[in-house]
C-alpha cells in the first residue's frame, strides 16, 4: 500500500524533488561562517547540486559536483578563507 506521503510526492517530478532538496541542503548566507567548514554540510550541498545537473542532463556539471562532495568527504578539499575578512 503507498502511503500518503508517498501519493503526494508523486505530484512532483524528479528535477522537482532535487531542487527542493537542494534548496534543503543549500548553506544559507547567515549559516556561511558556522559550516564553510562543516564536511557533512558541504558534500550534502555539492551532491545535491550534482543530482539536480543529472537530471537537467547536464553530466559534466554532475561530474564536478560530485567530485567536490568526495573532496570534501576524504579531506582533500577545505573551505577557503571568508573573501570579506581583511577588508
Amino acid at each position: 500500500m503507498i502511503s500518503p506521503a508517498t501519493r503526494d510526492l508523486a505530484q512532483f517530478s524528479d528535477l522537482e524533488l532535487a531542487q527542493a532538496l537542494l534548496q534543503r541542503m543549500a548553506i544559507a548566507p547567515n549559516d556561511w561562517h558556522r559550516l564553510k567548514a562543516n564536511r557533512k554540510a558541504r558534500a550534502l550541498e555539492q551532491a545535491s547540486t550534482a543530482l539536480v545537473y543529472l537530471l537537467k542532463d547536464q553530466p559534466e556539471e554532475a561530474l564536478v559536483r560530485l567530485q567536490q562532495a568526495a573532496g570534501w568527504l576524504d579531506r582533500s578539499i577545505s573551505a577557503p578563507p571568508c573573501p570579506t575578512h581583511g577588508r
